[in-house]
């Protein structure tokens, strides 16, 4: 019998390491893209995918995401006052319910897997969703919604999957799959970050997971892996002979905002999207071309 997702789990707790020294004071999270936080695309995903319940797994210096969450009735009487009801409904938007969103922290940086791990006590048994906030992706319908679709059909668990360069495998878990032309298949293996050549596929995983309550238990055991981290792929793989494991070629186009490069693509790349930007940006970008810089 396959359940409903309501619950999903937002590992922050990263120190952002790359994006110092804006991260020194700011959690990453919180960098915008365009004028929301990277944590806004990620939440927005999830509700439009039908996620009730938001699990922040978070560290120390993080209290900036946790107020960002909160009520502002300060700000929201001002903008009220001064009929700015535009904005008002933005800021609406940043505020969760009391009793929707719980944070809880990961002490030590032991990987993605000791990290969905530490919210093991919220989820009880049940199918959970994982995402990673530093993939951003721009989608006609949510990376997340398209998947809870397709797993509807599959059960067990689901991670979202899209092609890499062959040179570019060490840099993620790749699927070893039975079918490389259906959007939704079967997975014989994963290996996290595998040496050069070695990679059965270039099929790789991305930071969107659909999890079997499973999942949560093999984590609770699990010794270091690949880079002496708890691995999320190596729990993931457990299921594999079980409900198991199927790779979703999702619909849509990823940005690695974890990196400064991804980072400001996708910037480029959401304020053109934006009707109130494109005009002033393109002709930017195109004086830009043209003067060679």
């Amino acid at each position: 019998m396959k359940r409903t997702v309501t619950k999903a789990i937002f590992p922050v707790a990263g120190l952002g390491t790359r994006f110092l020294p804006a991260t020194k004071s700011v959690p990453k999270e919180i960098m915008t893209l365009v004028d929301r936080p990277l944590i806004q695309y990620a939440i927005d995903e999830a509700r439009a995918a039908g996620i009730k319940e938001f699990i922040f797994v978070t560290s120390r210096g993080k209290s900036a995401l946790e107020d960002y969450f909160d009520d502002s009735p300060i700000l929201e009487q001002e903008l009220r006052k001064k009929k700015k009801l535009d904005l008002l409904e933005e800021l609406k938007r940043t505020t969760m319910d009391s009793g929707q969103i719980a944070y809880i922290r990961q002490h030590r940086a032991k990987g993605l897997g000791h990290a969905v791990a530490c919210a093991r006590r919220m989820i009880h048994n049940e199918p959970f969703a994982v995402i990673l906030p530093d993939d951003v992706i721009a989608a006609e319908t949510s990376c997340l919604a398209q998947m809870i679709e397709a797993y509807a059909e599959t059960g067990g668990s689901m991670v979202a999957a899209m092609e890499v360069a062959p040179d570019r495998t060490s840099s993620y878990g790749i699927l070893d799959v039975d079918s490389t032309d259906s959007q939704t298949s079967r997975v014989r293996g994963m290996v996290e970050k595998p040496e050069a050549g070695t990679a059965p596929s270039n099929l790789a995983v991305i930071g969107r997971y659909i999890l079997s309550p499973n999942v949560m238990k093999h984590l609770t055991g699990l010794g270091a892996g690949a880079g002496g981290e708890i691995q999320l792929t190596d729990a993931i793989a457990r299921e594999i002979d079980g409900d198991g494991v199927y790779g979703f070629r999702f619909e849509g186009q990823r940005y690695d905002c974890g990196s400064k490069a991804g980072f400001l693509q996708a910037t480029v790349a959401f304020g053109l999207a934006r009707p109130d930007l494109r005009g002033e940006l393109s002709a930017f970008l195109s004086d830009l071309s043209l003067s060679g810089t």
